[in-house]
């Protein structure tokens, strides 16, 4: 069901991009801004992980640096058919962890300093699973993608604003476009965001059955939800949702909706995860 969501999820991406296309007239304009926008991922896509290792000022470690950090990153990935990733920490003290990589060949799973003197052994294997998850599931790429088309359609809008239409009668109307132009990238935030919570409630799932125990997972996601909002952490609103709680959510007002959030509700993958442990009783 996850992924048939994702897959809608996609399509109106592609389906606003081609509306806002077809109201500006200019299919020239539109494949230059897709161009664009997919340049721009491209080099994102292919220095992911060193760009958000910096954007966290994580480093990387070896097994003599965090051996056992690394040895349960090993045991978990063999139980996963994943090849090795690189190990990394960030000096945070908020807890927090999050995958990035293009691939499951060239993936980092990285860990705050925060997590690892909070969390028991069996909470930071759930953890740790659910990121090998994201891994597994090949997220970065399905992220890059949506990436793709939003910034296409900001860049599309604002194209087609400037140098839409070929005449006056062609022209689009000026007011109608500026509109489109602020509601159109805020739509497509909006999509991107829920493909974010769609892939956190699949790699919930798939890191449970990588770890064998739903629970703990979920007792780890209470205690992460609770730290984020109690101790600050500052990292670019762009890596956000790469890690496996909302890192901003002590800066986060009251007054935000579900519906801008880039995680899904800590309460609702807590009772998914509880349901899976029901059923397997």
């Amino acid at each position: 069901m996850n992924n048939v969501k994702v897959f809608v999820l996609l399509a109106g991406l592609t389906a606003l991009f081609g509306a806002i296309g077809m109201y500006f007239g200019g299919q020239g304009g539109m494949m230059i801004a897709l161009a664009f926008a997919g340049l721009m991922n491209f080099v994102m896509y292919y220095g992911s992980s060193k760009m958000v290792l910096r954007m966290y000022g994580a480093r990387t470690v070896t097994a003599a640096e965090a051996p056992a950090l690394y040895e349960m990153v090993d045991r978990l990935r063999q139980r996963a058919g994943l090849p090795m990733p690189t190990v990394a920490i960030a000096p945070h003290a908020q807890p927090n962890a999050f995958a990035t990589g293009r691939n499951p060949a060239n993936s980092v799973v990285c860990v705050t300093e925060g997590i690892m003197g909070l969390l028991s052994k069996e909470e930071l294997e759930g953890v740790i699973a659910h990121e090998l998850a994201h891994i597994r599931n090949r997220d970065m790429l399905l992220q890059t993608v949506g990436a793709t088309m939003a910034g296409a359609i900001s860049n599309i809008a604002q194209f087609g604003l400037f140098f839409g239409g070929g005449s006056d009668e062609d022209s689009p109307n000026p007011i109608a476009a500026i509109l489109l132009m602020i509601l159109a990238p805020i739509g497509a935030m909006l999509i991107q965001f829920a493909i974010s919570r769609q892939r956190e409630f699949k790699a919930d799932a798939v890191g449970a059955e990588i770890a064998g125990r739903p629970l703990g997972l979920a007792n780890a996601l209470r205690k992460l939800e609770a730290g984020s909002k109690q101790i600050p952490m500052q990292v670019a609103p762009a890596a956000a949702p790469l890690a496996i709680v909302n890192p901003l959510a002590a800066f986060r007002g009251a007054g935000v909706t579900k519906m801008f959030s880039t995680h899904p509700p800590t309460a609702e993958r807590v009772a998914r995860l509880e349901a899976m442990t029901a059923s397997a009783a």
